[in-house]
């Protein structure tokens, strides 16, 4: 069955491509028709390319890995926040940092610098200092909660990133690609798919456009998780019983062997 459907598309408005004369050729295969100057993209294949996509987020959910959203544009921030936290993955839609992926060791100093000033905080260490001091770790506190806070929880490289817009978030894309790191994108018709492992071809700057391949895409990855914690329930439950038939065993030996003494005894 598939995720989401040609009329959902449509009403949110995943068709509508750019100008003629904005558009990158490589994105033919996805283009229907041009009305109006205007570039009208084939829903069925994005329809097909979600599906494809969502089967392989619901893949790297399910194995327990995170997948990083990125989508800095004003229309899409919100909605990218929204649902990359319903699943409890971790999204960048301030800025991206240069070599976030690339020199995320440096990243993950930071991170550990934002946790040590809160840990500081709480302790009544900073009781002491002046409001001026106060003022400047806050401000240095409230910066890097803004441009890390949502990848805070992110111990180690993601393993897939989702990007809105393949233009604007070229740089995140660029050390993707370096680091082998698969990227699933919605890509627009005056974009360039060749470095996109996932291409979704679709209307990247209406807001409406991103919540619907957003949401069928988010409902995968919560499906992912559900197995994920179904199969360790049931890996669980049998170990326990495992562990309460090994625990028998010994029980059941000497039951026999108690068994076996008693005619003798006789």
């Amino acid at each position: 069955m598939s995720r989401t459907n040609f009329d959902q598309l449509l009403q949110a408005g995943c068709h509508f491509g750019h100008l003629r004369r904005k558009w990158n050729p490589a994105m033919a295969p996805y283009i229907f028709m041009e009305r109006n100057g205007i570039h009208i993209i084939d829903l069925h294949k994005t329809v097909a390319k979600i599906d494809e996509a969502a089967e392989a987020l619901k893949g790297i959910a399910k194995s327990g890995k995170k997948i990083l959203f990125v989508a800095t544009k004003k229309q899409s921030k919100e909605v990218v926040a929204d649902k990359a936290a319903s699943v409890n993955m971790p999204y960048v839609n301030e800025r991206w940092a240069g070599g976030m992926l690339t020199n995320f060791p440096t990243i993950r100093k930071a991170v550990k610098k934002m946790t040590n000033i809160d840990k500081l905080m709480n302790d009544g260490t900073f009781s002491n200092l002046s409001k001026r001091e106060l003022l400047q770790i806050s401000r240095q506190r409230a910066k890097l909660e803004k441009n890390l806070g949502s990848i805070s929880d992110l111990t180690r490289l993601p393993a897939a990133l989702f990007v809105i817009d393949v233009m604007k978030e070229h740089i995140a894309v660029k050390e993707a690609n370096r680091l082998g790191i698969p990227v699933f994108a919605i890509v627009d018709t005056n974009s360039d798919p060749k470095n996109i492992d996932y291409v979704i071809p679709a209307n990247d700057d209406a807001k409406d456009s991103v919540d619907v391949i957003l949401t069928a895409c988010c409902s995968a990855i919560a499906e992912g998780l559900e197995e994920r914690k179904a199969e360790k329930a049931d890996e669980k439950a049998a170990a326990e019983q495992a562990e309460l038939a090994a625990e028998a065993k010994p029980k059941r030996a000497a039951r026999k062997t108690k068994e076996e003494e008693a005619p003798a005894a006789e």
